[in-house]
């Protein structure tokens, strides 16, 4: 459905850090910049970007938005969020673990990167 997602960042060096930690924790590759500071994670399905507004303003995120990363299992979503509260991430929303709705059964967690974006692992439980 998608083929690219990008974020802002105020600070793309702790961002990237931030990034190739959690999304290392997933399997992927660390990302790699392009000639304008951008910096990018290439996958079969799409792209994430992370890239300090191209306006000059300050990066912020977005109320009530939030990125989820797919999970193998709980396991890899723990270590995503291990590597994330490690490397700059900030807790967020309730611990890691499973919740129920109509969707079914999800074990997500929730971190903050280090410029405020709320990102997810998620794992749809069988």
């Amino acid at each position: 459905m998608f083929s690219h997602i990008m974020v802002g960042t105020n600070d793309i060096q702790a961002s990237k850090v931030f990034y190739d930690a959690i999304l290392g924790a997933l399997g992927y590759e660390p990302g790699v910049f392009d000639d304008l500071g951008r910096c990018f994670y290439f996958t079969e399905s799409g792209i994430f970007a992370i890239t300090p507004p191209i306006d000059g303003n300050p990066a912020c995120h977005g109320n009530g938005s939030t990125i989820g990363f797919a999970a193998k299992d709980p396991a890899q979503a723990d270590a995503w969020h291990a590597a994330g509260v490690a490397n700059g991430g900030v807790s967020c929303e309730d611990a890691p673990g499973v919740r129920e709705g109509g969707l079914g059964k999800l074990y997500l967690a929730y971190l903050r990167d280090p410029s405020g974006n709320k990102v997810c692992a998620l794992h749809r439980m069988g």
